[in-house]
């Protein structure tokens, strides 16, 4: 395996085997078997038309040679940050095939995402688009090469500007692949975290191939389905569960959307016949609420959804007023797929994440000090299996504190596990304010302020005191029937919430701050108000002018 990254131990690797979960599948494979039977068939739809399994084929056979003429080579990695597009594909199967590694970079990132991961993966080449939606790729490239003098091709699938150009490149021949281990890293996504700089997560062959055929099982895709990319492909549920990879995989046909927004999305879907889609939770909302003013008919679609806390009034929407199907999803980019069986009753959906993807996965629900809690208790999640990673790469100093000594990764996720075996998320453990030795789990706060029908989201943070150690302070963005303070308050009181769960603060903002990697950013909001008591305290040691004496 790539130096930097840490194997499963030999006995997990043969029982893995014997058991079938691994095979020797490797990613650059899973176009072949469509190829023989029929290469028309559509594999790709995008706004700009329809790409063949054969067209496709060809395309990452030209990009895979356009790779080697530069002279990138198997174990080599590259910087891919491509939106939604025929070519993100092409370049992902170009490089399983040469054993090239694509480490997966978000359409958001700049200058210091860019920067840092150029410094950590060292790439030998940079792909971006060139220009996209206002923003010059170029530009950032020239940034990122000016202050790191390694030597690295930046190739551009837009106008290049004084870049390569992939259409060109890929225009002077095919290239000739050599064998892969499927033991190997295949690419690298990005951790989620809200501090800090991403670690790179190493996806072998193997162990993603697995998660395509198994969460392609989940959910029941086939040559018929057709899976809608409404989520970025860079990221793990669109790409891989079983997202764009495992519906090729699957001989279906894959449409894939620049943005989620309905008015773009739903003609796609009645045009498409859409059968399958990932959604984030707040995106579920907007779409079961313009379904009916678009007159979008939503009933053949599943709907997979995780990512955050689901509203179980959204989720009871989508079967009540949708007419459509639910599936709950927990999931990492780590590896480990919790998730509700299609055959499993409304109500589980609803609230919660079902069970693990795979038999082998191992999971405890652990204290503070690592014991296992008592059962329907509350505790973290740790989790090992063939999917989830051994250790993220070149980070040995945050691997030591995030993996145990028997290799379960430690999520920092609260959860429980109900009567029926079936997990419910609970927050997580960096989000729980101490409040004079009293636990606020942050996430449940949230979820109770989003019930609010005049509440659009919500984020609670902890504020240092010197009474109480902390305090809750809650962040609304409110929405046309915005309630007061006090109304919220007493809300949360008459929704039963417990009295040293009421924030201690509410701040009405017009929108929250968010990480590149779309999560909230709390640790903008904590800065925020590290700032306000800074110059209030700052306001109120300024002399006061004497007051005057009013006349009689």
């Amino acid at each position: 395996m790539l130096a930097g990254c840490i194997p499963w131990p030999d006995e997990l690797v043969d029982r893995y085997r014997r058991e079938g979960f691994w095979t020797d599948e490797v990613l650059g494979d899973i176009l072949d078997p469509w190829l023989e039977r029929d290469g028309s068939r559509p594999a790709i739809v995008t706004g700009s038309g329809a790409t063949t399994y054969a067209q496709l084929n060809g395309r990452v056979h030209q990009v895979a040679g356009a790779l080697q003429r530069l002279g990138i080579r198997q174990g080599d990695r590259i910087l891919v940050q491509l939106p939604n597009d025929v070519d993100l594909v092409a370049i992902s199967l170009a490089s399983f095939r040469l054993g090239v590694m694509p480490v997966f970079a978000l359409v958001a990132h700049r200058r210091h995402e860019i920067a840092y991961l150029c410094r950590h993966a060292e790439p030998s080449a940079y792909v971006i688009p060139g220009l996209y939606q206002g923003f010059d790729f170029r530009k950032l490239a020239d940034e990122v090469r000016a202050a790191d003098p390694r030597p690295m091709h930046v190739i551009s699938t837009g106008d290049p500007g004084s870049h390569l150009s992939l259409r060109a490149l890929a225009d002077s021949g095919a290239a000739s692949f050599p064998r892969i281990d499927p033991a190997e890293v295949a690419f690298f996504l990005l951790s989620g975290g809200t501090t800090g700089t991403p670690k790179l997560i190493p996806r072998t062959h193997r162990d993603y191939a697995f998660q395509l055929r198994a969460t392609a099982q989940a959910v029941r895709v086939d040559s018929n389905s057709t899976y809608l990319a409404a989520l970025p492909v860079a990221h793990n549920a669109a790409l891989g569960c079983p997202g764009a990879l495992g519906t090729l995989r699957a001989g279906g046909k894959v449409v894939l959307a620049q943005n989620p927004s309905p008015g773009e999305i739903f003609p796609l879907i009645a045009r498409e016949h859409v059968t399958l889609t990932t959604l984030m939770p707040s995106i579920l909302k907007l779409w079961v609420e313009m379904a009916e003013p678009l007159a979008a008919d939503l009933s053949g679609v599943l709907f997979q959804v995780g990512g955050a806390w689901l509203d179980p009034q959204v989720a009871r929407k989508v079967y009540a007023i949708l007419g459509a199907r639910l599936t709950h999803w927990f999931g990492m980019a780590e590896g480990f797929l919790s998730y509700t069986r299609l055959d499993d009753p409304q109500e589980l959906a609803v609230r919660s994440t079902g069970r693990p993807l795979c038999t082998a996965d191992e999971i405890r629900v652990v204290d503070d000090a690592d014991q296992e809690v008592a059962p329907a208790g509350t505790g973290e999640l740790l989790v090992r299996g063939p999917t989830t990673l051994r250790g993220y790469y070149r980070a040995e100093d945050y691997n030591q504190k995030t993996f145990t000594a028997d290799g379960y990764l430690r999520t920092g996720d609260l959860v429980r596990i109900d009567d029926s075996g079936n997990m419910v998320m609970e927050g997580r453990i960096k989000d729980v304010v101490n409040r004079g030795g009293e636990k606020v789990p942050t996430e449940e706060l949230e979820q109770y302020l989003t019930m609010h029908p005049g509440v659009e989201q919500a984020a609670v943070v902890a504020v240092p005191d010197p009474d109480m150690v902390e305090k809750t302070c809650a962040f609304v963005v409110a929405g046309r029937n915005a309630p007061v303070a006090a109304e919220l308050r007493r809300f949360l009181r008459d929704s039963g919430l417990a009295g040293y769960k009421i924030p201690d603060l509410i701040n009405f903002v017009d929108a929250l701050p968010h990480t590149n990697l779309g999560k909230v950013n709390k640790r903008a909001l904590r800065e925020r108000l590290t700032a306000q008591a800074a110059a209030d305290a700052a306001a109120r040691e300024q002399p006061q002018a004497p007051a005057r004496s009013r006349s009689p």
